[in-house]
């Protein structure tokens, strides 16, 4: 077996590259680490959530969450409360500054995004969706034995 043919490992160098042309954005402008970011977009996109469903949506550590989660408080973009219906979970959501940092934020890391996915054609990157659902399910299925 050779190492750079190997799909896991060469799907692990994609994912880092990309992460790291992601995060000059996030991490420059905005002062924020990946986790961060990754919180507050799906803070964004779904907004109040229990600070657990946070994490594992963005399969962030769930210490490492709520380490970004305070931090993400500690700044004004979140808010944090113990759920009034089961007071063993908080709840998270954006707070008007945490929307205003994803409105800005998101254009540039689109224009990244299209920026990749541009060296492919609209047949290759609709493959590319279907594979990549395709693996993924198989990798959980791969979990489960």
């Amino acid at each position: 077996m050779t190492l750079q043919q190997f799909l896991p490992y060469r799907l692990a160098v994609l994912a880092d590259a990309v992460s790291r042309a992601m995060a000059a954005v996030y991490q420059q402008r905005f002062d924020l680490t990946r986790d961060e970011w990754r919180l507050l977009a799906v803070l964004g996109d779904r907004g109040r959530l229990q600070a657990a469903e946070a994490a594992q949506a963005t399969t962030v550590d769930k210490m490492q969450a709520s380490r970004a989660l305070r931090r993400l408080q500690a700044r004004g973009l979140v808010s944090r409360q113990t759920d009034p219906d089961d007071r063993r979970h908080v709840i998270v959501q954006l707070l008007p500054a945490g929307r205003s940092v994803l409105q800005q934020l998101n254009p540039v890391i689109q224009a990244r995004e299209a920026y990749l996915l541009a060296a492919l054609s609209e047949p290759e990157r609709e493959l590319l969706d279907r594979a990549l659902d395709r693996l993924l399910q198989r990798a959980q299925e791969l979990q489960q034995l």
